[in-house]
């Protein structure tokens, strides 16, 4: 007989979810199948040593305009062993709220001083650390006046996997309005930076994001 998983919501007003999400419910795959699985040897990352410090395009340069914060966290699995070795890549809007992208037709001002994308590597412990500048707001649709509330883009790789998620900011206005926080319901909390003190480093603000991969306490994953 056919195993049924669960099956994804679609999350309001969200086209992206509308396209990607399953209309049916997920087929859990056989364990004998899943048993068979070996892991894909993951590629050699070649880290360049500033990748980490997004606040800069490159070392010497000038900081782009608004808050420099650091971001650290520990990645784990669903037992809290620590995943080392992974990569961790980075990309946020700039303090206007504007990508360096092609696909950004916003109109928002650009900023020289930011390229917006970076990478790290976990440690021994999982851990992982960058800095970069607070994001802004944007208006992901005009048609209905919806405005994505700041957040951070992380895209883990290790291992035959690669899991894509969001870091939030607390107490932001537009974060009850997110389709994707929505989607998440209780758990999105897991999805919001804790912030610290870092009155003892070259950044304005610190946030705590701790991810974990896999059980029922799992980091919501695109």
């Amino acid at each position: 007989m056919t195993q049924f998983g669960r099956q994804l919501g679609i999350g309001p007003t969200d086209n992206t979810s509308d396209q990607r999400t399953p209309r049916k419910p997920l087929r859990l795959i056989p364990s004998v199948a899943r048993e068979s699985f070996v892991p894909v040897v993951p590629a050699r990352y070649v880290i360049r040593t500033h990748e980490w410090d997004m606040t800069r395009i490159a070392p010497g340069r000038p900081r782009g305009d608004g808050t420099p914060i650091e971001v650290t966290g520990t990645l784990r699995n669903e037992n809290g062993t620590p995943i080392r070795d992974a990569l961790i890549e980075i990309w946020n809007a700039n303090h206007h709220g504007r990508y360096r992208h092609v696909e950004d037709a916003s109109g928002l001002q650009l900023d020289e001083n930011f390229f917006g994308m970076g990478r790290v590597v976990t440690d021994e412990d999982g851990n992982y650390r960058f800095w970069t500048i607070s994001p802004g707001a944007y208006l992901a649709r005009p048609d209905i006046g919806r405005w994505r509330p700041k957040h951070i883009h992380l895209s883990i790789s290790g291992g035959s996997a690669r899991l894509i998620t969001q870091m939030y900011f607390p107490n932001e206005p537009n974060n009850a309005s997110d389709p994707m926080a929505i989607l998440m319901g209780d758990g999105f909390e897991n999805n919001i930076g804790k912030t610290y003190e870092t009155s003892d480093l070259d950044v304005d603000e610190g946030y705590r994001f701790d991810i974990v991969v896999g059980g029922r306490n799992a980091t919501f994953f695109e």
